[in-house]
């Protein structure tokens, strides 16, 4: 199995809201962009909310996005993988990136949103027990890869339009003891 690296994070100081994947797929990895399979939904989605669509340069939708208070990137600093799947990640092979840092270089950053599930378990389990007590509002969303194929275009952009919310417009909750999750 091949050891794969994630990208830096995409953000801006002032970020309020954090993206997370759990690592870049193969077609990303060599695009060496984010969620550059074309089958990915994740552009198509930020393009209806953000106005960040494919057809727009690369930069310029990372752009459109950290205007927006967005930051983007993934779980996993490294870990094991055989082709794109999460569900093909080694476990013993999981290196998580280094949120702490993070997020106290983002003192806004109030909310993370998980793009699908991996991405949450990951943050769960190898991340928030090492991290300090800080509000902030988890969220799972239906993920945006082409292996969801139970999500229809139309029901994932519903559950993305809460990233579109301002901050503490899509509820109260906090970790460690309370946590919103939309469906999936």
């Amino acid at each position: 199995m091949a050891l794969l690296h994630s990208f830096p994070p995409v953000s801006a100081a002032d970020a309020h809201t954090l993206i997370l994947g759990s690592m870049p797929g193969q077609a990303s990895l060599a695009a060496g962009e984010y969620y550059a399979h074309p089958r990915n939904l994740f552009w198509p989605i930020l393009g209806e909310l953000f106005g960040a669509p494919p057809a727009l340069p690369y930069a310029e939708r990372l752009g459109k996005l950290t205007t927006a208070g967005l930051a983007l990137w993934d779980v996993l600093q490294c870990c094991e993988r055989e082709g794109s799947l999460d569900g093909n990640i080694e476990p013993t092979s999981i290196v998580a990136n280094d949120f702490a840092s993070f997020l106290a270089g983002h003192p806004h950053i109030v909310r993370i949103f998980f793009n699908g599930a991996m991405a949450e378990t990951c943050f769960r389990r190898h991340v928030q027990p090492t991290l300090p007590p800080r509000p902030l509002l988890l969220t799972r969303l239906p993920s945006t890869s082409p292996a969801n194929a139970g999500y229809t275009f139309a029901r994932r952009l519903e559950a993305w339009r809460a990233l579109a919310l301002p901050p503490g417009g899509e509820g109260s909750g906090a970790w460690p003891d309370r946590n919103q999750r939309s469906s999936t």
